[in-house]
């Protein structure tokens, strides 16, 4: 008789529980903590934007492919975080349409021309936030917030904005903007600015969430966070002190929303340790430069963008080093130069 306590199989031999369907669930769910502080200061609309963004997304995800007669993706729930992810970008006080436009970017040309979710070297959802600044009228009007009143702005039809100015357009000018808004108001969301910037604390709330539930590991939020609040605390612009002048960089605009939920997507950062503290403090190195130089108040949707078409690199000079061979001449001979 056969000894049946062994079985002989093909690779792999080790299966984990995790699959892409429960990593993008536990993803939505981190992302719900600022979606309903963002509901509760901005009303309904929020929510309608949100769930017009998640519908285009998941509808053009479904119909790329199809088109193209290809296994339909759309329960792995990628289609969802991205949905999210771009309405997080946008403020509430844009036009349906909008989304919808950024949807297609996002999805069609970002994602699924390059062969779908894991091939993409671009965060998708950054992408078509950059594409969108085409239309600077509606990107750049952030309604002020007036928490628990749900229908704060009209749900169908135009709206009529009166825009307040964000902390980060008072901090571009090298004031601290303590007397329209302090750290505590930064910190709970009482401030103007895009869904899924109000509020740090319910953001830190998300990422401990997926750090806890090991979908993400603290490493590029950490570099990417301590890099903007080393470099702030030591050039503070202006008179404002160092530490206070810190406080507000971090809190200020979409930096943690970034650092947390976007500089960690899956395919557009490295896969090493160190690749991915480089990667933390590239990013955290760009958004203060752009910050500071740069005509745009905000940096962070540019430099990860930037460090996204950097991952094919870091990857590369920061594997382990094989005994025997040195890492340069291992990366020279593996196509990273052609002598």
């Amino acid at each position: 008789m056969a000894d049946t306590r062994f079985v002989v199989s093909s690779s792999p031999h080790i299966r984990a529980e995790e699959d892409t369907r429960s990593i993008m669930l536990d993803v939505c769910i981190a992302l719900a903590f600022p979606l309903v502080i963002a509901v509760y200061f901005f009303g309904l609309r929020a929510l309608t934007v949100t769930a017009v963004s998640v519908a285009a997304c998941v509808f053009f995800e479904w119909a790329y492919r199809k088109l193209l007669k290809k296994p339909s993706s759309v329960r792995d729930l990628s289609a969802v975080v991205t949905g999210l992810l771009l309405a997080f970008n946008l403020p509430v006080s844009v036009p349906y349409w909008l989304p919808v436009v950024g949807a297609l970017v996002a999805v069609v040309v970002v994602k699924q021309l390059y062969g779908g979710i894991g091939k993409n070297f671009l965060n998708p959802a950054l992408a078509a936030r950059v594409f969108l600044f085409s239309f600077p009228v509606w990107m750049t009007s952030f309604p002020k917030p007036q928490p628990g009143q749900w229908n704060a702005l009209p749900l169908w039809g135009p709206v009529d904005v009166v825009s307040a100015a964000t902390p980060l357009s008072f901090l571009k000018h090298g004031a601290l903007p303590a007397d329209a808004y302090n750290l505590q108001d930064l910190l709970l969301g009482q401030a103007p600015g895009s869904l899924g910037e109000v509020s740090a604390l319910m953001l830190l709330l998300g990422g401990v969430y997926l750090v806890v539930r090991r979908v993400i590991t603290p490493r590029i939020p950490v570099a990417y966070l301590g890099t903007v609040a080393a470099l702030t605390f030591l050039f503070p612009k202006g008179d404002a002190a160092p530490l206070e002048w810190m406080l507000y960089e971090v809190l200020s605009g979409g930096l943690v929303l970034g650092a947390v939920f976007m500089a960690t997507d899956y395919t557009t950062s490295p896969v090493t340790k160190r690749g991915q503290w480089i990667f933390g403090i590239g990013c955290g190195l760009l958004t203060v430069f752009i910050r500071y130089f740069g005509a745009y108040p905000e940096g962070v949707s540019y430099a990860i963008l930037v460090m996204n078409a950097c991952v094919w690199l870091l990857d590369k000079i920061s594997l382990p080093r094989r005994f025997g061979v040195p890492r340069l001449t291992r990366f020279i001979r593996k196509g990273g130069g052609k002598a």
